[in-house]
């Protein structure tokens, strides 16, 4: 079947902005805990967007956690701004090939807003969908854009760089494509998914939209 939309991952999938969520949650934990939190802690911690994460850990303090970490986000992400070389090309290229084009990320609102602002993403997209509060929830987010575009699922591509992406995209039943370009991919973790298709650069990936939708 044809495809008609693309729907991408954001952090380490077009621009390269992990260090900048890592570097930023260990200063707001530092500053609302008093401690040091292990990359283990850091990483079990992922999965509702940030307002869930300082709701949990801080129900008391969490929006004045929020607007910190909001704030050390802004500051620290001008550095990791640029989006991967050559993803402007593929946004370019597969707009011009008529397909649609969504954002469904883990992130929540406020960084979301911070990262297109840095990035210069956002033109690109017709559909952006953040994190939810509670818990991990790509598939439903995923299911919310093919509802919105009337796509069936293989028709639709979602694109990541983790395993859970992959994970994400089989349930729904689009086509699970893995990036795994960024300095920050788990690669094995990521390929025991087996993902349809997965690209360590952007160049091939480019190459493979236009042998595909050409």
């Amino acid at each position: 079947m044809k495809l008609k939309g693309f729907i991408f991952d954001l952090d380490g999938t077009l621009i390269n902005s992990l260090p900048v969520v890592r570097t930023s949650l260990n200063t707001t934990l530092l500053k609302f805990s008093g401690r040091v939190y292990s990359d283990q802690e850091l990483s079990s911690l992922f999965g509702p967007s940030e307002e869930g994460i300082f709701k949990n850990l801080f129900p008391d303090s969490w929006r004045d956690a929020l607007q910190f970490y909001l704030n050390e986000y802004d500051r620290t992400h001008i550095q990791y701004a640029k989006p991967f070389p050559g993803i402007i090309e593929a946004l370019t290229l597969l707009q011009e090939q008529h397909m649609r084009l969504a954002l469904v990320s883990g992130k929540g609102p406020g960084s979301m807003e911070i990262s297109l602002k840095h990035s210069g993403l956002k033109q690109f997209f017709e559909v952006i969908i953040t994190g939810s509060e509670d818990r991990a929830s790509k598939p439903d987010h995923i299911k919310q854009v093919l509802a919105l575009w009337k796509f069936s699922p293989q028709e639709v591509v979602y694109i990541g760089d983790i395993a859970y992406d992959v994970q994400a995209a089989k349930e729904v039943g689009v086509l699970p494509i893995s990036a795994l370009w960024a300095e920050t991919v788990q690669v094995q973790k990521v390929l025991a998914m087996k993902p349809a298709y997965a690209f360590d650069n952007v160049a091939s990936f480019n190459q493979w939209i236009r042998k595909t939708l050409n």
